[in-house]
């Protein structure tokens, strides 16, 4: 990465950042008051309307641009980590990279999902069914060796006299 897209990637998300907080919109909000406040010295002049409609031209365009590129940065980052987890799950390697398909074959490949919904709901609830059973199994186990514990540690305690 360049120097210039290093800085512009830096500006950009520092911007983004700052506009998104509540100071940012209450700074907004306070031109817009002062400007309307200073309608009336104006006399609402064509002038004093330029400035408003000028400002606010300049900034929706710019932060058009901004928010684009932040949204292309998380997007991109976002698929690198689901990259990420298929390479490292069972899951199918076909699924890697295919942000870069074609609508249509994005839209066959969500077909080939569609079809296997069925398969994939039905193992995943035997899936549950049998990490249940294994956990009430352990639970069970548990308890009798908790008991068992108890029982023992009942019959060494030494007995106590009655007063």
């Amino acid at each position: 990465m360049n120097k210039a897209s290093k800085a512009f990637t830096a500006m950009a998300g520092a911007v983004s950042t700052w506009t998104g907080r509540p100071s940012a919109f209450l700074l907004c909000c306070t031109i817009v008051l002062v400007w309307a406040a200073t309608g009336p010295v104006f006399h609402y002049s064509d002038t004093w309307q330029l400035i408003i409609n000028t400002g606010t031209t300049i900034v929706t365009f710019l932060m058009v641009f901004l928010i684009q590129n932040t949204q292309n940065r998380d997007n991109a980052a976002i698929q690198a980590k689901l990259d990420a987890l298929i390479l490292s799950s069972k899951a199918k390697n076909d699924f890697i990279g295919i942000e870069h398909l074609t609508d249509k074959e994005i839209s066959e490949m969500l077909e080939y999902c569609e079809k296997h919904r069925p398969d994939a709901i039905e193992r995943a609830k035997e899936e549950t069914k049998a990490n249940i059973k294994r956990q009430v199994r352990s639970a069970e186990a548990n308890a009798l060796r908790s008991s068992a514990k108890r029982r023992t540690a009942s019959r060494k305690a030494p007995l106590r006299k009655s007063a």
